[in-house]
């Protein structure tokens, strides 16, 4: 059995690109930690998300949470400064917080870490934080395997085209999109998450905090759908391997 760490940049994230292959993991008798740089909060008063973070942690199986400590950088043109105390993680020496994330590496005997792409998926300072410091601490702690989360990019172009049809909002805008993510053919790794569809639904219904109306909404129908139905919205997860030259798709995770 191999021990597997997913670093991220927030609360939530956890879900979004890797929520399946954790619960997938898990189930298979791996050793799952979820580390997140920062608390989610971008100001000092906003809620707690580190409790919805262990309630989504508990429902895909992880063994053991951790939190950098950083302070989340926020989205958008302006870099905020850092809250008292505490620094954004945009902001944060690499070496300092590769070495924070390089210790729990070195204690769990790490075999795969899960992080980010250079390009931090959609442009966000904190995720191409983690692709930056996730990469080091791996060097560091001698971490014998990175696969980097993503997504094909003409699938997002897709579900932003349908989005805009029916009336909801994009992921994000066309010009974000061209470049977000990763084109498919570079990508080295397609995990069948189906059957851990409902979990991944749930674990990211943890995050209460971040669900506004659409996404309540969209929670409502996909609580509804039979669950081959929802298998297929939720069934697939995408890494890329930088090592790997494109060639044939792997489908396991810890192989």
């Amino acid at each position: 059995m191999a021990t597997v760490v997913a670093f991220h940049a927030h609360p939530d994230d956890e879900v979004v690109l890797t929520g399946g292959t954790l619960a997938r993991a898990a189930a298979e008798g791996h050793r799952v930690v979820i580390v997140v740089a920062t608390d989610g909060r971008v100001h000092d008063t906003d809620g707690d998300r580190l409790h919805e973070l262990r309630c989504s942690a508990g429902i895909l199986g992880a063994h053991r949470v951790e939190c950098l400590g950083y302070a989340d950088s926020g989205y958008g043109p302006r870099f905020l400064p850092d809250p008292p105390g505490r620094i954004r993680f945009g902001r944060a020496d690499v070496e300092v917080a590769a070495g924070r994330l390089a210790a729990i590496l070195r204690a769990e005997s790490a075999d795969l870490l899960l992080s980010y792409q250079a390009n931090g998926g959609y442009g966000h300072r904190d995720h191409i934080q983690v692709h930056h410091v996730g990469a080091r601490a791996a060097d560091l702690a001698g971490t014998p395997r990175v696969l980097e989360a993503t997504m094909p990019r003409e699938l997002l172009c897709r579900i932003g085209r349908f989005a805009r049809l029916v009336g909801l909002p994009a992921p994000y805008d066309r010009q974000i999109m061209a470049t977000a993510y990763a084109p498919r053919a570079t990508i080295t790794h397609r995990i069948n998450v189906a059957r851990y569809a409902g979990r991944k639904r749930d674990a990211f219904a943890a995050h209460r905090s971040q669900i506004g109306a659409t996404g309540a909404r969209l929670l409502g129908v996909l609580r509804r759908l039979p669950a081959p139905v929802a298998g297929l919205l939720l069934g697939r997860e995408w890494f890329v391997d930088p090592t790997l030259a494109p060639g044939p798709v792997r489908r396991t995770l810890c192989d």
